[in-house]
């Protein structure tokens, strides 16, 4: 539980990144944050699918079975997209001198627009062995991505990484694995800020304003969200330590960088999402049993 010190700042909680032990096995907060957002994204999509009311056709043209099937897509682009993104745009050198680090991803290291990426390639390659439609895929997706970045956001600061800048608010945290500097919980602001408040705008566009009537209404709503609210809290985030600042300044970071696309991705997406109604998908009834 949080408390006031006797300095006006808040106590870190310095919770145990392992939350049980099993012998030589250890179950981390980490993992489980991935594990509660991949089953929460999963049930809310199919909820979604279920809604027929949500879709102009009268039903998704997808059903709870392709919401089924993709969870073993999604999961393998989050995964192997979020690893590979944080080599490739983060910490390239760090895995080049422990190659053997790649597979410890209980020591963190997974970054988002990499995810993204991985999810992207995820949808379309299930979009088209599954004979499903890309743009419905992608809404209901990205309506369901909230989840994960809550729970993702909420193991960071279990795991007292990624913190923020240094900071007189009567918030502001002492994190034991920074310094002796109070600072700005960033972790929170993000779940705050790409969580709860991203779910709560797409859920008013799908269930008020008939987004999924629009494809890629609702997806282009979500990418443009969140690197607005990245680039937002950016600011008061600390920049990874072996990449700082870019380009001289105090403040342009790699997540600005990597964020400012998604902003353009939002804008093509927003601007070119036309009505259209997909002619709903039933579910494929189970085979009778053949006599013999």
């Amino acid at each position: 539980m949080l408390t006031l010190t006797t300095l006006g700042v808040l106590a870190y909680p310095n919770i145990d990144p392992v939350f049980l032990e099993l012998g030589p096995i250890q179950l981390r907060w980490y993992g489980l944050a991935y594990v509660a957002g991949i089953l929460c994204g999963w049930l809310y999509g199919r909820y979604l699918v279920g809604k027929a009311s949500l879709w102009p056709g009268g039903g998704a043209p997808m059903t709870k079975t392709d919401i089924d099937d993709f969870i073993l897509y999604i999961t393998l682009g989050i995964v192997l997209g979020g690893r590979i993104g944080s080599i490739l745009f983060y910490d390239f050198d760090k895995y080049v001198a422990d190659p053997l680090a790649i597979v410890r991803l209980w020591e963190g290291g997974m970054s988002f627009h990499g995810g993204l990426i991985g999810v992207v390639v995820a949808m379309f390659l299930f979009a088209r062995w599954h004979k499903v439609p890309l743009w419905p895929l992608i809404d209901v997706v990205a309506a369901s991505v909230p989840f994960g970045l809550f729970f993702g956001r909420l193991a960071n600061f279990i795991n007292g990484e990624l913190w923020g800048a240094p900071t007189g608010v009567p918030w502001a945290m002492v994190f034991p694995t920074a310094d002796e500097q109070p600072r700005h919980p960033s972790q929170l602001y993000e779940a705050a800020l790409e969580g709860i408040v991203l779910f709560l705008v797409l859920r008013f566009m799908t269930h008020s304003m008939g987004a999924f009537g629009r494809p890629r209404l609702v997806g282009a709503v979500f990418i443009g969200g969140y690197g607005l609210a990245r680039i937002f809290v950016e600011f008061f985030r600390m920049p990874d330590a072996h990449l700082g600042y870019l380009l001289g300044t105090s403040w342009l970071t790699m997540g600005m960088v990597l964020s400012l696309p998604m902003l353009l991705v939002a804008a093509w997406g927003i601007a070119t999402a036309k009505p259209r109604i997909y002619p709903p998908k039933t579910e494929n009834p189970p085979a009778l049993p053949q006599a013999r």
